[in-house]
């Protein structure tokens, strides 16, 4: 079995001064910041850049996934605090604020609303998220506060539409509350329908 090296100190260094650069880069720019520019900012070539990070998902993932876990973590304390139906309501818009304040997380976050089960496109970052989804909705549904038929890839999908709804009505997801507060009606079974 092959055993990983560690990386040399000036390789980690390299890595690390990448990881910051493209932070801020991606903050400044979106997530359409020239990737050229990171690494002429960072101090190194382009091919470091590429060594470290194969693509623009990747160096994005790098950069954010302190802030993706802070929201995975984020779930699992909202489930513990709160009643099922409030704590998605809660990590549902702290996920849209995310997704305006923080550059370049929504096209993160839009991997995890794809399709894309099992394939390159889904990254660790979807994955991480829509697990988390997955386990407040499926409280949700098992207290009867939301529709049996909803998945919950469709909430995290809805959810990515408020965000963008939001930052297109006022540019800083002012709107947020009232467009989740539209979403989770009609989200709730109806008179006769069956809860999870």
């Amino acid at each position: 079995m092959a055993q990983v090296r560690p990386m040399r100190a000036d390789a980690r260094r390299n890595y690390e001064r990448l990881l910051e650069v493209a932070a801020e880069a991606f903050a400044e720019h979106g997530e359409n910041a020239s990737l050229d520019d990171i690494a002429k900012r960072a101090g190194v070539g382009s091919g470091t850049l590429y060594r470290h990070f194969p693509t623009r998902q990747a160096l994005l993932e790098a950069a954010y996934v302190d802030r993706i876990e802070a929201m995975v973590t984020r779930a699992e304390e909202l489930a513990k605090e709160l009643p099922p139906g409030e704590a998605l309501g809660e990590w549902l818009y702290e996920l849209c604020v995310g997704t305006i304040q923080v550059r370049g997380m929504k096209t993160l976050l839009g991997s995890a609303v794809t399709d894309a089960t099992g394939s390159a496109a889904l990254t660790a970052c979807g994955t991480s998220v829509r697990a988390a989804a997955t386990r407040l909705v499926e409280a949700a549904q098992a207290e009867g506060g939301l529709r049996a038929d909803i998945e919950p890839i469709e909430v995290l999908r809805l959810a990515h539409g408020v965000a963008t709804a939001s930052e297109l009505a006022d540019g800083r997801g002012g709107y947020i509350r009232r467009y989740l507060s539209l979403l989770t009606e009609g989200l709730r079974p109806g008179p006769g329908e069956a809860a999870g």
